[in-house]
């Protein structure tokens, strides 16, 4: 079998990382690089004559215009924050370089921080992920399917388990079946949801691969084609060649989730948590770019404080 050179792919090493972002010197000219490519711009008018002074040891920008001040994290993910920008980048790195998840716990370990504080510096880049895939639409051949997060005791078993979460995946695949893109989002399993679901995520030109689930009936009033298998449950379903990669990436998201994490709350963080798959999978083509693309949305992502945060799907 020949090999995968996206899964092989070197991507950013360690060294290079340490070389590229070592300092917090390095981590502020590429942080000021990707929020003003084309130099300063005020936040508040768009402006770019400018003066620059220090304050505190903190440097500020002071547009020549509106004369409103700004620094180069106040208005991004990172406001406000007391962590030095060395800590963030190791954090994007760290949660980009993985093959697998990283959890909070293991963060707080490689970062030299608290739980509390590894766990809002994960969920506000996760945050960012789900940001940036919110508008995701795929296209072309899509395999589609359900599946559920959670079903741990105590509570019923099967699909009615109050500790299980719905949620739909959808590949985007070539005419010759090799996976392109994907979508994962938190969705109850009925006809509405899915075609109102359908109509953000699907392009209308889609021509939509599901099984027998009734959820999926209307997908025909939204894309142009929609091919309906009616399989049953089990290994046959599973196996279905019409369906191997929206499975294959079932099983890798499952596996991903159940090794890194040993438990979260499915109702509130799901969105989260699956974003992140999405994003890394949709981004797998350049590892070596994908910190510093990563880094650019953050730099362009609102300020969410904790409170928010830890609000269940903050999406804007």
């Amino acid at each position: 079998m020949p090999m995968n050179r996206v899964q092989f792919q070197k991507g950013l090493s360690l060294a290079e990382f340490l070389t590229q972002y070592g300092s917090e010197a390095q981590c502020e000219a590429a942080l000021e690089a990707l929020r003003w490519p084309d130099g300063f711009r005020c936040p508040v008018c768009g402006g770019a004559r400018h003066t620059v002074f220090e304050r505190t040891g903190r440097k500020y920008w002071q547009c020549g215009h509106c004369r409103s001040q700004t620094t180069l994290i106040a208005g991004t993910i990172f406001q406000a924050t007391k962590l030095p920008l060395t800590t963030w980048f190791l954090a994007m790195y760290l949660l980009t370089q993985a093959k697998n998840n990283v959890s909070a716990l293991e963060l707080m370990r490689h970062l030299g921080v608290c739980y509390r504080t590894a766990w809002l510096v994960k969920h506000k880049l996760i945050q960012v992920m789900a940001e940036r895939e919110t508008d995701r639409q795929l296209a072309g051949r899509v395999e589609i399917d359900d599946a559920y997060l959670g079903g741990e005791r105590p509570g019923k078993p099967g699909r009615g388990s109050e500790n299980k979460l719905a949620f739909v995946m959808a590949v985007q695949t070539t005419d010759d079946g090799r996976p392109l893109f994907l979508r994962v989002d938190p969705l109850p399993f009925t006809q509405q949801a899915i075609a109102v679901w359908a109509q953000r995520a699907l392009a209308p030109s889609t021509y939509a691969l599901t099984d027998g689930l009734s959820g999926f009936r209307r997908l025909h009033q939204v894309v142009a084609c929609h091919h309906r298998l009616i399989l049953g449950s089990g290994r046959q379903s599973a196996q279905h060649p019409e369906f191997h990669w929206v499975n294959t990436l079932l099983s890798n998201l499952k596996t991903a989730i159940s090794g890194t994490y040993h438990a979260f709350k499915f109702e509130k963080y799901a969105q989260r948590y699956l974003a992140e798959f999405q994003y890394r999978f949709n981004r797998r083509f350049n590892l070596k770019t994908l910190l510093q693309r990563l880094a650019r949305a953050a730099a362009f992502a609102k300020p969410r404080p904790e409170w928010q945060i830890r609000l269940a799907e903050v999406h804007r």
